[in-house]
């Protein structure tokens, strides 16, 4: 894979039960552009561990006024000199190839994971830590992944220096042979607990871009209450717990820094000395010496890649044990994909509630969690973690059987808080749908006339049409009511076979409420609407509604008989207390205790 070749058809499945696995799977997954690396690296070492042998044999030529011999080492320095310039190139190359595709892949994995789950992600998990793993902890990832065939190239030539040494000069080979597993192995023992301050160090810093990023979102509800100068002084408490686990970290990887420079130069100087004694006694030649002591000097290069792979895999685990959760996340259990269409009657197992097709059903919780966790659940997404999962059914087809796209074409659910991407309006309003239903139409049944006059004025370059008038990120520019709105035309636009609401009016004014609620149940005539809400005007124009307490189903009916009927429901619509249903319920018996006493005293 090239970088010109991204992105990938197709990611692939990761393994995610660990972050390590996932590493691991990543580096599997790029086995060619990893050989390919490694085979360069090896160019790069081997090409650097013999500059030694041809200094030294130019050295011996010298002291043996040997010009034949001189030229030879110095062809053979050229040409190392040569292999040296191209591997370098190419190991960079490589290198960055790597790193580039690791984080794409990731990246795919992670945009993927976020459209089969849509909403249900951030409920999950904390929006500021998708951002974080999708950025930071990327490159993290990416960097692991290319370090690999850069460790195994330094481990592969310190091996093959080792071994050359000892069979050219046995004496001090063996002492290198033995120095040197000593040096790449002396830092283990330091790195558990860097390994833990920098876990410490990562932790925290995601905390911090997750509270960045949601006191970001949030600015303009912080300011209307005037809360910035709290959540401000949280994110500095934030920024310098970081910076401190940060300056924790770094000490310890100085320390192993340290020690890999220290101990290489105590081993420099044993050889050094050593092989002093061997050349003044006649043991050894000067240029062996001098061979001997080039490669103990360049060892110094492959072992940073020791330090190297130990600092890139402490940081990335736990970047890839955050990207692991995220991508762990599912929305079924199974999709067997076997039924390419679903249509009828919408029935939720967990709670018993039937939305029979073609007919408009209103859905009363007490509990607004219960709410978002029903409105889940009717989208096809699974139950939180811990709970029984029952799918819902469509036409008596599971949902978890339906592939994502044919789920999402035949049910829609419209969050409570909907997001408008930046863009124009028309390019809001152009989304995959049947056909059936026209922009016109949608804007007017959810009543965005005012919204319409709102653009057209704010409109610059588009001669005053609001449909090409440019909307800000999350719709911003408008108010929440403006905003509600156009999601509800864009979801009348998308005209799904169901549509679930979860509280579409909550923004509005009651007059404008008690229009939408016509309009919506006049563009929708025919087709299947759940709308999850507590207010009278929604209630009254829908053709049946369900009463949902404790997570089941208790009570069916109208709105106007379950007010009579009902006390449960009486209470969630009309926001009585507890007194005032004792109460109510008090004189609505009243009259019935009259006629009670009335015929006992007839029958006296």
């Amino acid at each position: 894979m090239q970088i010109r070749d991204l992105p990938y058809a197709d990611p692939g499945v990761p393994d995610v039960r660990t972050g390590t696995r996932f590493l691991l799977w990543l580096g599997r997954n790029q086995l060619g552009g990893q050989v390919r690396s490694l085979l360069w690296g090896l160019l790069l070492q081997l090409a650097i561990a013999g500059l030694p042998l041809a200094v030294g044999l130019a050295v011996q030529a010298v002291v043996d006024r040997d010009g034949g011999r001189l030229a030879l080492a110095g062809g053979v320095l050229a040409l190392l000199g040569a292999a040296i310039a191209v591997g370098d190139v190419m190991v960079h190359r490589t290198a960055v190839t790597n790193w580039i595709t690791a984080a794409a892949r990731v990246q795919q994995l992670l945009s993927r994971k976020t459209a089969e789950l849509g909403s249900v992600l951030t409920r999950r998990v904390a929006a500021g830590e998708v951002v974080a793993v999708s950025t930071g902890d990327v490159e993290k990832i990416g960097w692991f992944v290319e370090a690999l065939s850069r460790f195994a190239a330094a481990a592969v030539t310190l091996v093959v220096v080792c071994i050359g040494l000892v069979v050219y000069q046995p004496a001090l080979g063996t002492l290198v042979a033995v120095g040197v597993p000593v040096l790449a192995l002396a830092v283990l023992p330091l790195l558990p607990r860097a390994t833990r301050r920098a876990d410490v160090q990562r932790e925290k810093a995601g905390k911090a871009t997750e509270l960045a990023s949601d006191t970001v979102a949030g600015l303009r509800v912080l300011r209307g209450i005037g809360g910035e100068e709290l959540f401000l002084g949280r994110y500095r408490t934030a920024s310098q717990e970081v910076r401190k686990a940060a300056v924790r970290s770094a000490r310890m990887w100085a320390l192993i820094s340290a020690i890999q420079v220290l101990l290489p130069g105590a081993l420099l100087i044993a050889v050094v000395a050593y092989g002093a004694r061997l050349a003044l006694d006649g043991r050894i030649a000067v240029g062996e010496l001098v061979t001997v002591y080039g490669a103990v000097a360049l060892t110094h290069h492959p072992l940073r890649n020791f330090e190297e792979i130990a600092m890139a895999f402490s940081f990335s685990r736990p970047s890839a044990k955050r990207a692991a959760r995220v991508l762990s996340l599912s929305r079924t259990t199974t999709a067997t994909g076997g039924q390419a269409e679903a249509a009828g009657d919408l029935y939720d197992p967990a709670t018993g509630l039937l939305a029979p097709a073609g007919r408009f059903t209103a859905v009363v919780c007490g509990d607004p969690d219960a709410a978002g966790r029903l409105a889940d659940r009717l989208g096809g997404h699974p139950t939180e973690p811990g709970e029984r999962h029952t799918s819902v059914l469509l036409g008596g087809v599971p949902l978890d059987e339906l592939e994502l796209a044919a789920a999402r074409t035949a049910v829609l659910v419209q969050d409570k808080d909907p997001v408008l991407l930046s863009g124009t309006l028309r390019e809001l309003l152009d989304v995959p749908s049947s056909g059936a239903v026209r922009a016109e139409d949608a804007l007017a049944a959810a009543q965005c006339g005012d919204v319409l006059d709102a653009l057209a004025q704010a409109s610059v370059d588009t001669d005053g049409d609001p449909m090409e008038t440019p909307i800000t990120e999350r719709g911003r520019s408008l108010s929440g009511g403006q905003r509600q709105r156009l999601a509800l035309a864009r979801s009348l636009v998308t005209d799904p076979e169901v549509l679930v609401l979860d509280e579409p009016t909550s923004a509005v004014d009651s007059h404008t409420e008690a229009r939408v609620a016509a309009g919506v149940k006049r563009l929708r005539e025919g087709g299947t609407t759940v709308v999850l809400a507590s207010s009278p005007l929604l209630l009254d124009v829908a053709d049946r509604v369900v009463l949902i307490h404790d997570d089941e189903v208790v009570a069916v009916g109208t709105h106007r008989e379950l007010l009579r009927g009902e006390p449960r429901y009486r209470a969630v619509v009309t926001r009585e207390t507890e007194e005032e249903l004792a109460r109510t319920s008090a004189l609505e018996h009243e009259p019935l205790e009259e006629e009670l006493e009335e015929l006992e005293g007839e029958s006296a």
